[in-house]
């Protein structure tokens, strides 16, 4: 989700605050404090295996000297002390047959599909505005405000709107959302299903999650329906839970494969807007009329071994952070109904400020786990330094540059992006897919992560060995992340939603 800097009911909602950004030390701008810090990482890294070379050495030389006497001495020794040998290997067997079997099991992406809906959902801003004016809910004010926020959006003229929006007057009724949500999970999973060569009766758990829209039978009963999923398929419907959903739904499909095992595990993540349209004049509640668009994804994932071989990604971690025993952070995206009695979520003008917060939180548990040792101690230093002496020191930004290859940053909006380019210091490469697929297919909510893992692919740049990490931010609010680390040079799936416009792709965006 993301603000906007236009007036909102006397206030303003703030898209960036400057005074809240970290900026790089002075010292990262030297060059030759780049080779210095360069260096100290790369010794740092491979400070064990320089160790163990002299180390393993001294051992070489060492049995190189041992004769025949000696080496019959040592088997004399062994002969002597059999019960304790046989003890101590008994010991070893055991321990580590316990190792192997309570590890958790590594659970693998074998492939995932976008939704790419039909070129007649398109619509562009000329389109959108006219719409808004025939509507007659809009006064001129907010018929404004929605124009200068699409102008700033980093939006593109070919996002897609649900069909029941493209009629005049729009009819967000059950039946027509109930139609979106078919359309943009069934061709999704269709295509998944195709691509994989999967029975859905192989499926044992299934996670949707969709934030705005819950009908009775749910989401995940119109899959088992369709699909005709077995009786015992576990499922799970998780509603309510924002743009950062798609990444708890992953977390939640992880640990059921720890449980369940040599099963499969599909997650699919979307977002209804047919009956969530806000038509009213709040200008807080128009924002994500201006921001959200269709879009969908279905996710494979297998704890089987024999489809490492096969599957694009290995799951190393997921973080999730919840702020919503704050107050604000819980009130900053909130559904309500305004003063006319006309629903619609509200963005509050503190959103990117809590939006920090949450960051912060979840890289703070997310570093340990994946920065290099070196990184860990020049943190830890500048705190210690920090908290003993008092010295003005700004705190060290770790480099995340380090950890990851690739970043999907949840393309909730221009303003979300270039927060992130900016405290965790990005170069345009890094925030390229997120960017691209904000212009291509706006904020897709959940799932727009996977379309921007579809755009990194497409451009041929994942290979073997990549980490990727996934981030992601939602009501409540919170914000989570995924690392997944390449199994091989991957390629784009079969019908990628970039398959037929990736070569006019980057575009340069004019803010």
């Amino acid at each position: 989700m993301e603000a906007a800097n236009e007036p909102v009911n006397g206030g303003s909602v703030q898209i960036r605050t400057d005074n809240e950004r970290r900026k790089l030390p002075n010292f990262l701008q030297s060059v030759n404090m780049k080779y210095v810090k360069l260096g100290y990482h790369y010794l740092i890294t491979h400070l064990f295996k320089l160790c163990l070379v002299p180390l393993m050495a001294v051992l070489v030389t060492e049995i190189s000297r041992l004769t025949t006497d000696d080496l019959y001495q040592i088997w004399l020794h062994l002969q002597y002390n059999l019960v304790a040998f046989i003890f101590l290997s008994a010991l070893a067997i055991f321990g580590s047959t316990v190792y192997i079997m309570s590890r958790p099991r590594s659970v693998y992406l074998v492939d995932y599909s976008c939704y790419l809906p039909p070129e007649s959902l398109q619509v562009k801003y000329q389109k959108f505005m006219d719409h808004s004016k025939l509507i007659e809910d809009f006064n001129e004010s907010s018929l404004e405000f929605q124009r200068k926020i699409l102008e700033r959006s980093g939006l593109g003229e070919e996002t897609y709107l649900p069909e029941a929006l493209h009629c005049i007057p729009p009819r967000p009724t059950m039946m027509a959302a109930r139609e979106e949500a078919e359309q943009v999970m069934f061709r999704a999973l269709d295509k998944l299903f195709e691509n994989t060569e999967i029975n859905p009766r192989d499926i044992g758990v299934l996670v949707v999650n969709c934030s705005l829209f819950n009908p009775t039978p749910s989401l995940s009963a119109m899959i088992v329906n369709k699909y005709k999923l077995r009786g015992n398929v576990k499922s799970f419907n998780l509603g309510g839970m924002g743009c950062s959903a798609g990444v708890i739904a992953i977390d939640l499909a992880k640990d059921m494969l720890q449980v369940h095992r040599n099963t499969y595990a599909v997650v699919v993540s979307t977002e209804n807007i047919t009956q969530n349209w806000y038509f009213g004049n709040k200008k807080a509640m128009l924002i994500p009329n201006c921001l959200f668009r269709v879009g969908g994804s279905a996710i494979l994932l297998s704890n089987k071994g024999k489809d490492r071989r096969r599957s694009k990604y290995k799951l190393v971690h997921t973080v999730r952070t919840h702020k919503g025993a704050v107050e604000k952070a819980f009130n900053c995206v909130y559904q309500e109904q305004d003063d006319n009695g006309k629903t619609g979520v509200s963005l509050s003008k503190d959103l990117m400020a809590i939006a920090g917060e949450a960051l912060k939180a979840n890289i703070t548990t997310l570093g340990p786990l994946v920065l290099p040792i070196s990184e860990q101690i020049l943190f830890f230093m500048t705190l210690v330094t920090k908290k003993l002496f008092n010295a003005k020191l700004k705190p060290y930004i770790p480099d995340f540059k380090l950890a990851f290859d690739h970043f999907c940053i949840h393309a909730g909006g221009r303003a979300v992006i270039d927060e992130l380019e900016k405290n965790l210091q990005l170069s345009q490469t890094h925030v390229e897919a997120s960017r691209m697929t904000l212009h291509r297919f706006g904020n897709t909510s959940s799932s727009s992560i996977w379309y921007e893992l579809a755009y990194i692919e497409a451009k041929g740049r994942m290979k073997k060995g990549n980490r990727v990490w996934q981030i992601a931010f939602g009501s409540g609010f919170k914000c989570n992340s995924a690392v997944w680390v390449a199994l091989h040079n991957v390629k784009p799936s079969v019908s990628s939603p970039w398959e037929h416009c990736i070569d006019r792709y980057p575009v340069k965006l004019d803010f």
